[in-house]
């Protein structure tokens, strides 16, 4: 059960908050800056390749590198095949992990190596395997790892980790946090627009940092929940069953990324399908067991005694506000004539700085009126396709994975003996205030910006020591 009250007391969040999980999704936009200086570093700027590989394998343990591996085949899947090499093993430990190239790698092929830990005995085995083979080998590990010793052995190129050195290094949180997943996904970024497979130059970068930046402003815990984006959506998706529906080129791999977190972080399953084929697939869910009207004597249920049961709620995730050929009406047609409320979360129109609250039409919501957006207005600069697609995919990253973790901490579990867990919420007139400064640090009490100085701090704890 979510203590709703406890979404507004930032406070008993930051309390709450053990493992780092709101000041690691607050840092994303400094961990792209620094990612992307540490990509600089390596060369990536410097490299002139011969061609485009044939195809781009990608191979590495967790929930960041597998939200890699499926943004890398969303984005540069139209230039050359993606294929994400899935490992065996009895267990999901990384001693444990192996991978194996396919039988028809060479020389003409890429092989991406994203790893939060860098100790994975497999993936070694993997750049050995490779080196034998004549494949390309880029991997982004720690610094001094195992991993980075045998890729640069292996003749191939590392990207030291963009790591936080004040964040407790707990490979399972850091393996799902967003900062982690920027800072895997931001160097192969980097990487693949020199090699030709999309594009995403170094302003690009930096605007989806600035982008992650306004957006972890929005939704930090200072924030109330009316006008909090992912708290709203937090308290929609508490004791439901989320059916994240997706439209849009970006949209899968975030919703089905949002799907994982929520397991792993709050420990909520979902569901996560693209329209229009998520209708039929989802459609007898809306009918069943979990339909909002499935039980009736739930009105009579004690509701100290006796749990909630999961109903399914909507989730409808565009990575492109509504317009041209689309199928939201059908999903809405659908979803409200089995009176299952929809929550609806999509991104701005512009990548401009907008208006001071940041919200466009109110939080995530029931009906079309009600969808999540960012700040409508801006700078007027349109900037580029590629650029803008990047930064309208960060910020329903941000959204969703801030969502995930105000449900992990408010959640029955994890607020369990956090005092003042049931403090009267924060007015609005004494919270303070959340200043864009590029300089400022994050401050996870009271949700003030993430900027360069803890980009800064990241840096220095992947280059200490060398």
């Amino acid at each position: 059960m979510l203590d709703e009250t406890l979404l507004d007391a930032p406070e008993a969040l930051a309390r709450a908050d053990r493992r780092g999980l709101l000041r690691a999704a607050a840092e994303a936009g400094a961990r792209v800056r620094t990612a992307a200086r540490h990509a600089a570093e390596a060369g990536i700027a410097d490299l002139r390749p011969d061609g485009r590989p044939r195809t781009v394998l990608v191979a590495g343990p967790g929930t960041a590198a597998v939200g890699v591996a499926d943004l890398v085949g969303t984005l540069a899947g139209a230039a050359a095949p993606v294929i994400r090499l899935r490992p065996t093993g009895v267990a999901p430990a990384a001693g444990a992990l192996r991978w194996e190239l396919p039988g028809w790698a060479g020389s003409l092929d890429l092989l991406l190596i994203p790893t939060t830990d860098g100790a994975e005995p497999g993936l070694a085995l993997l750049a050995q395997q490779a080196y034998r083979r004549g494949v390309t080998v880029v991997a982004v590990a720690p610094q001094r790892s195992p991993l980075a010793e045998s890729v640069v052995a292996a003749r191939g190129l590392v990207v030291p980790l963009a790591i936080a050195p004040h964040a407790m290094y707990d490979e399972e949180i850091l393996a799902a946090s967003t900062a982690s997943l920027w800072a895997l996904f931001t160097p192969l970024l980097a990487l693949l627009d020199r090699v030709g497979l999309l594009t995403a130059p170094p302003e690009a970068l930096e605007r989806v940092a600035d982008r992650l930046d306004r957006t972890a402003e929005r939704c930090g815990p200072a924030v109330a929940t009316y006008d909090n984006p992912a708290k709203t959506l937090a308290a929609e998706l508490a004791d439901s069953l989320p059916l994240i529906w997706t439209e849009g080129e970006t949209a899968g791999p975030i919703g089905r990324r949002f799907a994982a977190v929520l397991a792993e972080l709050a420990g909520l399953p979902a569901l996560a399908a693209e329209l229009p084929e998520a209708l039929p697939s989802h459609g007898v869910l809306l009918a069943g067991d979990y339909a909002a009207g499935a039980d009736p004597d739930d009105f009579f249920r004690d509701r100290v005694d006796e749990p909630q049961a999961l109903h399914a709620r909507v989730v409808l995730l565009r990575d492109r506000p509504a317009g041209g050929l689309t199928a939201a009406p059908a999903a809405r047609e659908l979803a409200l004539s089995h009176d299952t409320p929809i929550s609806e979360l999509e991104p701005t129109l512009d990548a401009g700085d907008g208006n001071e609250n940041g919200m466009g039409n109110g939080g995530a919501g029931e009906g079309p009126d009600n969808a999540t957006g960012t700040e409508r207005g801006g700078n007027g600069t349109a900037g580029s396709d590629e650029a803008a697609t990047l930064e309208a995919l960060a910020e329903l990253l941000a959204v969703t994975d801030f969502a995930a973790v105000y449900l992990s901490l408010a959640s029955a579990v994890d607020a369990a003996g956090i005092t003042g867990a049931t403090e009267p919420p924060t007015r609005a007139s004494d919270r303070p205030t959340t200043g864009a400064d590029s300089d400022s640090d994050t401050d996870v009490a009271t949700g003030t910006g993430t900027g360069t100085d803890a980009g800064t701090d990241a840096d220095s704890d992947s280059h200490g020591g060398s």
